[in-house]
């Protein structure tokens, strides 16, 4: 049900291309990764520097390389809930977004907390993932 919603809003709204201030950059990227959507996550993204638990940190990489392998790494998880922690502008143009997730790993019951910065730069009239971190 929470994907199907994630998913709905997004579609409706074009991830998080097309959206004025970082505030609604915040709630899209809030709802993209509680879907697990990591392509509406990215969408318009240049290129991405990932860093992920199990995965080695990364120079730039394209967009379509980086949705996948961070729908690898979302996809044994359970969301229990995604909180906008911090959006916040920190030079024209560019700025930035700490999610805290709460989740499971599929098939247990231990919930687990990390902290999720995401990188964003204003390209015109949207903003862009250009980089992004996950850790405990």
């Amino acid at each position: 049900m929470k994907r199907l919603l994630g998913f709905l809003l997004l579609a409706g709204t074009g991830g998080l291309a097309g959206q004025g201030g970082l505030d609604v950059a915040a709630q899209r990227t809030r709802l993209a990764w509680l879907a697990h959507d990591p392509v509406a996550l990215l969408q318009g993204s240049p290129g991405v520097i990932l860093q992920i638990p199990g995965a080695d940190p990364s120079a730039a990489m394209g967009r379509s390389q980086a949705a996948e392998l961070l729908a690898r790494y979302l996809r044994t998880s359970v969301e229990r809930g995604v909180d906008i922690a911090v959006a916040r502008e920190v030079e024209e143009g560019r700025g930035y977004v700490e999610l805290v997730r709460r989740y499971t790993i599929a098939g247990t019951a231990e919930q687990r907390r990390e902290t999720v910065f995401i990188g964003l730069r204003r390209q015109g009239a949207r903003w862009a993932v250009v980089e992004l971190r996950a850790g405990p």
